[in-house]
């Protein structure tokens, strides 16, 4: 069993944290890795950042554009990585766009993430049939790597993901890009029921869950919920490590009430 696949081996509904690497500095990094790796989450996204982020919105691009002004390249990610597996055994999932993945070396990249202790891989523009040559190096390093199914995908894209992706499968919530949302989609638990008919991983939703309330509601019907710009948002702030750990715990709280009765 994966590092990853461990967090779904009980009745607990999966708190996954996005925060991307660099954003608004590398040690601000580190210590809200920390802070949401002891506030309840159970899996800590690492977006590597890119100059064409296409499926992020405005909040991931600016943070992305700002990490890469700050020099945060995919070696400097490694070295974060490795520094926060020092001090915290959460599972570190990497979030990336193929081109710098593929510039790097795609074996050279995944022997490097699992030197570092990288447990995953989220590779949004990467389909399952040109995955072939990272699918092999991750399995030869008991790496993860995630796919991502849409509300448009057909059933016979569901299926195809369902016999490639490994650790969990990410749900968009809505076909568009990330960012907070004030509401969700009504379609959205019959597309998770849907997937669910084809798929055994775990089904973990992502894109505009930003409030604690949200996060339970989706939560209900998956396994998981996956929040990015709400925490990025955060980092912004003046106090942002306690507003992060406030809004942690108060998401943790959310997910455990499910589980608690």
């Amino acid at each position: 069993m994966s590092h990853i696949s461990s967090v779904f081996n009980h009745d607990r509904k999966a708190f996954i944290a996005y925060v991307t690497c660099g954003y608004p500095s590398i040690e601000a990094t580190l210590q809200v890795v920390q802070i949401l790796a002891e506030s309840g989450a159970d899996i800590v996204e690492l977006g590597i950042p890119f100059s064409d982020p296409l499926a992020d919105g405005a909040t991931i691009q600016k943070a992305s554009l700002q990490a890469l002004h700050n020099g945060v390249s995919p070696n400097v990610c490694l070295k974060i990585a490795r520094r926060i597996r020092s001090k915290t055994s959460v599972p570190l999932v990497f979030m990336s766009y193929y081109n710098p993945i593929y510039n790097h070396g795609q074996a050279r990249f995944v022997r490097e993430c699992a030197d570092a202790g990288v447990d995953g891989l989220i590779i949004p523009d990467l389909p399952p049939e040109e995955g072939n040559e990272v699918e092999v190096a991750t399995r030869a390093k008991d790496i993860d790597l995630v796919y991502l199914l849409a509300p448009t995908s057909t059933n016979e894209r569901i299926q195809t993901v369902a016999k490639h992706s490994s650790g969990f499968i990410y749900l968009v919530s809505v076909s568009g890009v990330t960012g907070t949302r004030s509401k969700l989609p009504n379609e959205l638990r019959g597309f998770v029921t849907r997937v669910r008919s084809f798929a055994k991983q775990p089904l973990c939703v992502g894109f505009g869950i930003s409030t604690p309330e949200q996060a339970r509601e989706v939560a209900g019907f998956s396994d998981g919920v996956i929040v990015g710009s709400r925490l990025v948002q955060l980092m912004e702030t003046e106090t942002c490590e306690k507003d992060i750990q406030q809004f942690a715990r108060d998401l943790r709280k959310a997910l455990d009430s499910l589980t608690d009765k």
